[in-house]
């Protein structure tokens, strides 16, 4: 008898909370984890349980895993989300924990998005983990070494879940075609596994939609083309995903791969980033890993930037991609930006040292008279608009060199230039040392 969706008298659930496995062997995913012979599975096997925390992108099986360890072992299971939750809900967690304890049985306490909860929220399950209230399991999206106390983390194994294959959203796909009790076309199971990019939850969820547009008939692939108007790969543009995927781009310009960069910015874009967010990045980068290398980088980058804002999507998006190809196709240096990052560096380590007085402005008749301005040399006036010898550095610096251009694309011929022009200054030097030294 086909499970019917729209049953009427029986609240709704929705269907991914039905589909949810009684066992490990109907889990889907995360092998790595709970197969055969793993650390957890083998925990689990023997009815035992330590606190853990389960980081991975939505949709992978989190609260799904943490009700079937309750299950393994036997214990009460009780849920917060750490979103809708405060100190109030903690409060009577803990409190429904020490009432079962004290009948025999163990609960675990699973904190949904654990990593919005504060300090001192996550400090509070400490003293009752510590002696055995409850196991603690807790999930997130986010990295838990930038998320999670140090405290909290050291008393829980973390284990990482990753998306879904292809393959594996397609059995997620069957098995909610097969509780409904009815099939799908395999171009079907395909599109829509395709469209869940890696969420089992998302993949469900299109399944259902889809049936309550047909009547709860077979899934053709027109029925799931229909509720897939709008297909965003999983894209948290505060979240682990977000800066993941800037990273791959950065990284992708900086080796010089135009195929990898153009990758990265259309999953970024096809995830639903701000196109604007995108423009600004790449103008760091042609700053950061093109410079002086390639000049035109940055006119170019900005230009993009420009036309984004003027063009909108998905016109200035092309301009984008011209931009991103460009900066991975050019000659690198980050000499500008190892050279500024020095700069910063000793600038606030060191003192603040003063202008040399040949350096300073003498507006009044006072500073000339204090030789503001004296001896300097106006370059226009020197041969070549060179003042050989010539320093602008403060005294105490002025043997120190920050910018090093790279033998590559013009810098090499900035790198050519400056050596000469320290040349000229060594002659310079040498010149007026000797000088000094006749008289």
């Amino acid at each position: 008898m086909a499970s019917d969706l729209f049953s009427e008298g029986a609240p709704y659930e929705p269907l991914a909370s039905r589909l949810r496995p009684n066992t490990l062997d109907e889990y889907i995913g995360q092998q790595h984890v709970v197969g055969q012979g793993t650390p957890l599975r083998r925990a689990l096997d023997s009815g035992q349980i330590h606190s853990v925390i389960f980081w991975g992108p939505p949709g992978v099986g989190k609260t799904t895993l943490a009700r079937l360890i309750a299950h393994y072992v036997d214990a009460q299971f009780l849920a917060i989300s750490a979103v809708m939750s405060g100190v109030k809900e903690i409060r009577e967690a803990v409190e429904r924990a020490k009432q079962v304890r004290a009948r025999g049985r163990k609960t675990l306490l699973f904190i949904d998005e654990v990593h919005r909860f504060n300090k001192s929220q996550q400090d509070a399950f400490l003293p009752y983990v510590e002696d055995g209230t409850f196991v603690f399991v807790g999930a997130t999206t986010e990295n838990p070494s930038f998320e999670l106390n140090n405290a909290l983390l050291s008393r829980a194994q973390v284990y990482v879940l990753k998306s879904l294959q292809q393959a594996e959203i397609e059995q997620v796909v069957l098995r909610a075609l097969g509780f409904c009790d009815v099939s799908g076309d395999e171009a079907a199971v395909e599109y829509i596994a395709q469209a869940a990019d890696g969420d089992a939850r998302r993949a469900i969820n299109l399944v259902e939609q889809a049936l309550q547009l047909n009547g709860n008939t077979n899934l053709s692939k027109e029925d799931a083309a229909a509720v897939l108007v709008t297909s965003l790969r999983r894209f948290d543009k505060g979240g682990e995903a977000f800066y993941d995927q800037i990273s791959a781009l950065h990284k992708s310009v900086r080796g010089s791969d135009p195929d990898g960069a153009l990758y990265w910015l259309c999953r970024m874009l096809d995830g639903g980033c701000d196109p604007l967010y995108v423009a600004r990045r790449v103008v760091r980068m042609a700053s950061e890993d093109i410079g002086n290398a390639d000049p035109r980088a940055l006119t170019l980058c900005n230009d993009a930037w420009m036309a984004q804002e003027r063009l909108g999507s998905p016109e200035g998006e092309l301009a984008l991609a011209q931009a991103v190809v460009y900066l991975a196709c050019a000659p690198k240096s980050n000499a500008v930006y190892s050279a500024y990052n020095q700069m910063r560096r000793l600038i606030r380590e060191s003192p603040g040292y003063e202008v040399p007085l040949h350096l300073r402005n003498a507006p009044t008749k006072l500073m000339k008279s204090l030789d503001y301005g004296a001896e300097y040399r106006y370059a226009h006036d020197e041969p070549d608009a060179f003042a050989a010898g010539e320093a602008y550095l403060p005294e105490e610096l002025a043997e120190q060199q920050f910018y090093q251009p790279v033998p590559r694309g013009l810098e090499q011929k900035i790198g050519q230039k400056l050596e000469h022009l320290r040349h000229l200054n060594k002659i310079s030097v040498n010149k007026r040392y000797q000088q000094k030294e006749d008289t």
